[in-house]
């Protein structure tokens, strides 16, 4: 019989509810202490707090709490430890020059438009509480419908709150409320609009409308970005359930609200509904602004949820499933979660190496994008990844004339990039104008969604004019040796502490495919291919040890280095694929690298996994991601010492690590392939769906 309990309680994944619920005394059974330890140890083991089979991640008070992101592509809310509180808004594509000694361009926090809390008759606030002094304490993930709830308990309140940046409208965020009151109590609910990093004092003020379901006090905050070139505006407004309104919503300073008066026991639920937008989309972004809460408040809550979470539904079609693992599970779950989170299919953005989580890395574009992020969405998600490439075409102009200025023909993209597609890297950084593989990262891109998608319409539209830039590009960047060989010199490497080297072995790689896809491109269009491409492609060199090793760059001779560089030309760009040499390049890189970026070891995985030692594999790809976890929710750090989550470029890498992996998928000339590949030991079966974009899946099962 206790092994029965024992089955109950950890197939409902929590221990402490489940005993709850047994009335021991009626079933006259004893639950003895070895029992209870023996599920405690099973819930810890194997993750039982991520129940609902891999969707859920039930948070619990930790020392240390880093936020999960709650973001539909165009926004980026996070909430706090701190009940209803939300710490910062970001704002997908705005940016201004701000916070940064070097005068360059960072991404935007606007307007934190709902903020709420809680004034109690003593005066104290609900978010000036120390978490460690609430009776309760419980914040919750649900992947699957891409809903953050947390449930709180204090001075005779019980408060449960649910943010959701919907999905289905990507200006807006609906926060629901349901408060219960454990004694007679008489509080004030507020929500103060507070203001972001990136922009100067608002102008506030509210607007009543009057419209076929009553009347609605829509709360503005009118402001500009720091220099004042932008506009921003956010908007909110509270929705009571029908019947259950208070008696009126008043203005603070800055702020609105209303007091409420509950009975013990009594209920009371709410809802804010909110928006913000900016001048980089609208015109007229107050009256948009204000449009978009009154659409929502309309829509109503229930409807509003009912289409974000179709939204979300329809994401998840693109799926990983693993069986037998449930900490893997969930921790590639939650890799993809953000992937979708922080992109939108038309947006016309990118990603930045934090996607929507902050400011890191000033919410720059750099090679993270299209070499560790991009090949997920273009094998889960094409009409995602479309929207990565249009927001390099449509920054094409700005490419040539970096390559003008340079001296060069074609299109030279930045190293990093942000709202006009210029060079944005500070000066200080070398990467800026040496670091150019870049180009060839953005245009084997640009070739890989071809392959997958076959769209001959779009690579003539859009495809080729980039492939054929960055291949003129190369054509007039290399230079012709006495050998007749073309090298590439005075470059920064993949490897970023080699800087101003001749001959980069992902560097040179790089440009020969470049070069090969723009004549294979021009085939399918039937241009006519420049001769030089092919004369240059077989012309660059790639330099190598007596040994058979690659030589990271000319004058290599086996220095430290700071990430994958060399095995990257086995992948992601095929150009070393007999398994003597990828095993001789691994094996000596390997023990080369400073501990290395999180997406190194994920390449690591990768070819150790193509050469059948998928021991080696599963311990780089843990060793990839899992010391990068923090709590406590497990979201994803650059390293394994810093705490700067979202760290999605490594997420990719991660994910890149499943699919092109454990997974076996390729892509070739005929499209989306599966090659033969190994699961972890701990693995009884993987599972990939939605394989470019369709009703196809894939499964390997460890036999």
């Amino acid at each position: 019989m206790e092994k029965l309990i024992l089955k109950e309680i950890v197939l409902n994944g929590v221990v402490q509810d489940r005993l709850t619920n047994y009335n021991i005394n009626q079933m006259k059974l004893r639950v003895n202490l070895k029992v209870l330890v023996i599920c405690l140890l099973f819930a810890w083991q194997n993750g039982v707090a991520q129940n609902e089979k891999g969707w859920v991640i039930n948070a619990h008070k930790e020392k240390d709490y880093f936020s999960i992101t709650m973001a539909n592509g165009m926004l980026g809310i996070l909430p706090s430890e701190h009940p209803l509180k939300i710490e910062n808004v970001v704002m997908n594509g705005v940016y201004d020059i701000y916070g940064r000694k070097d005068s360059i361009s960072n991404i935007v926090q606007g307007i934190n438009f709902c903020n709420l809390d809680i004034r109690f008759e003593d005066g104290s606030r609900l978010s000036e509480i120390p978490t460690n002094n609430l009776d309760k304490w419980e914040q919750k993930l649900d992947m699957k419908k891409a809903i953050f709830s947390g449930n709180y308990a204090v001075n005779g309140l019980k408060v449960s709150n649910e943010v959701v940046a919907l999905r289905n409208l990507p200006y807006n965020v609906l926060v629901n409320v349901v408060l219960e009151a454990e004694k007679d109590i008489s509080i004030v609910v507020e929500n103060e609009m507070s203001l972001g990093q990136g922009v100067n004092p608002v102008q506030y003020l509210t607007k009543k409308f009057h419209t076929p379901k009553g009347e609605v006090k829509v709360a503005v905050n009118k402001t500009t970005t720091i220099t004042s070139k932008k506009k921003v505006v956010a908007t909110s407004a509270f929705l009571f359930e029908e019947g259950k309104h208070p008696k009126e919503v008043k203005d603070g300073n800055q702020s609105m609200g209303f007091e409420l008066k509950l009975k013990k026991g009594e209920r009371f639920a709410f809802s804010l509904v909110g928006a913000t937008c900016s001048t980089v989309d609208y015109v007229d972004p107050a009256n948009e602004a204000k449009r978009f809460t009154l659409f929502a408040w309309l829509e109503g809550k229930e409807a509003l949820l009912k289409r974000h979470t179709q939204a979300w539904a329809d994401l998840w079609k693109g799926d990983v499933v693993v069986e037998g693992n449930v900490e893997d599970q969930k921790n590639i779950r939650l890799a993809l979660y953000h992937l979708y989170a922080f992109v939108r299919k038309g947006s016309g953005y990118s990603l930045s190496p934090m996607g929507l989580s902050g400011t890191g890395y000033a919410g720059h574009i750099f090679w993270d994008c299209e070499t560790w992020m991009y090949p997920v969405f273009l094998m889960l998600h094409p009409e995602l990844a479309h929207s990565i490439l249009d927001y390099r075409y449509n920054r094409m102009d700005a490419a040539k004339q970096k390559a003008f200025s340079h001296g060069y023909d074609g299109l030279m993209f930045p190293w990093e990039s942000a709202e006009s597609g210029s060079e944005d890297t500070p000066v200080w950084a070398l990467s800026g104008p040496f670091e150019h593989h870049i180009s060839s990262d953005i245009a084997f891109a640009f070739w890989n969604y071809y392959l997958v998608t076959k769209d001959v319409k779009w690579l003539k539209e859009k495809g080729y004019p980039v492939i054929k830039g960055v291949a003129d590009y190369w054509v007039s960047r290399v230079e012709k040796n006495d050998k007749g060989e073309y090298e590439i010199k005075n470059v920064v490497c993949a490897d970023e502490w080699a800087e101003n080297v001749d001959n980069n072995a992902f560097t040179n790689g790089g440009a020969k495919r470049v070069l090969e896809y723009a004549a294979k491109a021009a085939k399918v269009l039937g241009e006519t291919a420049s001769k030089q491409w092919e004369v240059v492609a077989d012309g660059i060199p790639i330099r190598r040890f007596d040994t058979g090793v690659v030589k990271e760059f000319e004058t290599y001779h086996g220095q430290r280095i700071k990430q994958a560089d060399v095995n990257l030309l086995t992948y992601p760009l095929g150009i070393v694929s007999d398994k003597k040499t990828m095993a001789a390049n691994l094996d000596y890189y390997s023990k080369k690298v400073n501990g290395g970026p999180a997406m190194t070891h994920s390449i690591y995985s990768i070819i150790s996994n193509r050469l059948g030692r998928i021991d080696e594999a599963y311990s780089y790809f843990n060793r990839g991601h899992r010391p990068n976890l923090r709590p406590p929710f497990g979201v994803f750090a650059e390293t394994e010492t810093s705490n700067n989550p979202y760290f999605i470029t490594g997420a990719g890498g991660m994910l890149q690590a499943v699919l092109y992996g454990f997974g076996g998928l390729e892509i070739g000339e005929d499209g989306i392939k599966q090659v033969k590949s190994k699961l972890p030991k701990s693995w009884k079966k993987l599972t990939i769906k939605g394989i470019g974009g369709t009703e196809r899946s894939v499964t390997i099962e460890n036999k």
